[in-house]
């Protein structure tokens, strides 16, 4: 089958590569532009695009699939190629219909969640925030609308209660190559089914924004680890800890009741802190400035004593 991949991050990357083991021909890449990166500000690549040119395959970067690159528009290097399918896998930019009757198979997606839960760009942190116990990856036929397409298969993946956003972003990238191939498979034959969304059980897997990163320690115990482990390693939730923004990467659970205010510090082995209900231990922190650390490691060095209370902003950083 002649594909055209569309995708931009880490998440997209085995299925590229499983897609392209598959024997299918990858006949062009459409990824996001590159951008600056760290202190330096020089331009990195899309770890899609390092992969594409790996492997000797076009690479397209439009700003908009709308326009183009040197004056020829997408739809027009689309209908170029001639696609038989066009796979997208975390592109970053919404097909508008020019492109979506291009393919003879259609456009098909690899969406993280197992749909119609968590449409939208985040659901891989929205999922572990909510404490769900189970995910997953759906494939589906794109449409208008913001992942409301018709399903093709799914794959349930199971989450464990510490597992992290980053250690779930790795299953279900390796579901996801799995499936894609699976999908391309019975699609060439023409057997994929075809299986509306219903709108009745779906939720929004909103962008992850600064706001949802900020711990909030007047809420449960049981959320706020939710939280830090769903932001766990990027963007990562942060607290302040002397007026300096601490991040915290991992946190642990503690079975004893607390009348300290919360976000208090409180007595106990390691950091640990009061919530609204419960309390928890930060394990795996870094204070801004300084190198991600345990809290142990990081109590040597300075004092936390109990009754100190956690997430006294800077005045300079106040809203």
């Amino acid at each position: 089958m002649n594909i055209v991949f569309m995708g931009t991050p880490e998440f997209s990357v085995p299925c590229l590569e499983a897609i392209i083991k598959a024997g299918h021909n990858v006949s062009a890449v459409f990824t996001q532009p590159d951008k600056p990166k760290n202190r330096g500000h020089k331009m990195q690549a899309t770890p899609v695009k390092e992969c594409a040119s790996a492997h000797g395959i076009e690479v397209f970067q439009p700003l908009s699939l709308r326009k183009g690159e040197d004056g020829e528009k997408s739809p027009e290097i689309l209908h170029r190629l001639s696609p038989d399918c066009i796979v997208v896998v975390a592109y970053g930019q919404i097909l508008p219909k020019s492109v979506l009757d291009i393919p003879k198979y259609g456009c098909i997606n690899v969406h993280a969640s197992l749909l119609p839960r968590y449409r939208g760009a985040a659901p891989i942190q929205r999922c572990i925030m909510e404490g769900e116990r189970v995910t997953g990856v759906t494939t589906m036929y794109m449409a208008e609308g913001l992942d409301t397409g018709d399903m093709i298969l799914k794959e349930e993946i199971p989450v464990a209660e510490d597992m992290t956003a980053s250690a779930l972003h790795d299953k279900l990238s390796e579901s996801g190559a799995r499936l894609i191939c699976e999908t391309l498979s019975l699609l060439e034959q023409g057997k994929a089914p075809r299986t509306p969304q219903s709108d009745e059980n779906t939720c929004y897997a909103g962008m992850i924004k600064k706001e949802d990163c900020r711990i909030d320690f007047s809420k449960s115990a049981d959320t706020v680890y939710n939280q830090i482990r769903g932001l766990s390693a990027s963007p990562c939730a942060f607290t302040f800890f002397e007026g300096r923004r601490l991040k915290v990467y991992f946190s642990q659970k503690l079975d004893i009741k607390t009348d300290m205010p919360p976000g208090t510090v409180i007595k106990g082995e390691g950091l640990c802190v009061s919530c609204g209900e419960g309390a928890l231990r930060l394990t795996d922190i870094m204070l801004e400035g300084g190198k991600r650390m345990k809290d142990i490691d990081f109590l040597r060095g300075r004092k936390a004593e109990e009754g100190t209370v956690l997430g006294k902003e800077p005045a300079a950083d106040k809203q």
